[in-house]
């Protein structure tokens, strides 16, 4: 079981020339919306690699919540920890010809208690995996704190600050994060930093690709695959998503972020955060070709 307690979203996607400076204006080439958000976009990876994927998010109670949800149902993912408590917030995602992107997005409704609660549930289901992003740090690593079974995944790329990355490093027993927030956040021996927490600290580069430190001061790298990028919306969120379906498989982590690098290289090549998503039999036929 993996459960995603984090952030979805209504992504409303406008196709631009450019990114906009202050005070320019530009013509849309195209303005569409899709379902998207961190923790709702690493589920639906999650399950299309055939993973017990569960989103336990804030929505609200009204039809564009259900059909948000619906989505998520359709794509397998479990719903029933959702909360329908406050509102599908919204972000503004801004994507250039060459697959450039800027966001603007809303703060969700994702509290404490729920939190707390989905912490208590997974711990009466058996524990398992928990997905949280950085945004909740450092508030929630005492929530996390004696819980048997329960192994957390955190992606930090939402930390605002040194004391929150290092509040859930303490807490996670894998984290990912962008290589320029690290070294930003956390320094520049990431190594270090991984051994100290003992934790798996995962640094994803885009088409640089990844490095893997590991609790015991190992490193691993890997490369990024070659696509045509259409839109990287939700490309690290493919990622995180499908390198947690692959440990939940039994996957060392060093090949569940090769395998994870490719299914987010393969959801480049296509528009929103989930449409181009590829499944485990797309992701297996790469590997096969050994491209």
């Amino acid at each position: 079981m993996i459960v995603f307690c984090g952030y979805g979203n209504s992504d409303l996607t406008v196709n631009v020339p450019a990114l906009p400076g202050a005070g320019d204006r530009v013509q849309a080439l195209g303005i569409e919306r899709h379902d998207g958000g961190m923790g709702a976009n690493a589920a639906a990876a999650a399950a299309r690699m055939g993973a017990d994927s569960r989103f336990a998010g804030v929505v609200g109670p009204d039809a564009l919540s259900d059909a948000f949800l619906n989505g998520l149902g359709a794509e397998g993912v479990d719903v029933a920890w959702t909360s329908r408590a406050g509102r599908l917030t919204t972000a503004v995602i801004l994507v250039t010809p060459d697959g450039e992107r800027s966001v603007i997005s809303e703060d969700d409704y994702l509290t404490g208690d729920h939190v707390a609660d989905v912490v208590r549930w997974c711990a009466e289901a058996g524990g398992g995996w928990l997905y949280l992003d950085g945004y909740r740090f450092p508030w929630a690593a005492p929530l996390l704190e004696g819980v048997t079974g329960l192994r957390a995944v955190v992606d930090l790329d939402g930390c605002e600050s040194a004391d929150a990355a290092r509040a859930a490093l303490s807490a996670a027993d894998h984290a990912i994060i962008g290589r320029a927030q690290a070294e930003r956040l956390l320094g520049p021996d990431l190594g270090a930093v991984a051994v100290a927490h003992g934790t798996h600290l995962l640094v994803t580069d885009g088409a640089r690709g990844w490095r893997l430190h590991t609790p015991d001061g190992d490193t691993r790298d890997g490369a990024a695959i070659e696509v045509r990028v259409r839109d990287a919306t939700g490309a690290g969120d493919c990622f995180v998503g499908c390198y947690l379906a692959e440990l939940e498989r039994g996957a060392e982590p060093a090949a569940a972020a090769a395998f994870a690098s490719v299914a987010a290289g393969l959801s480049c090549t296509g528009p929103g955060a989930r449409e181009s998503q590829p499944d485990r039999e797309a992701v297996e036929a790469y590997l096969a070709r050994g491209a």
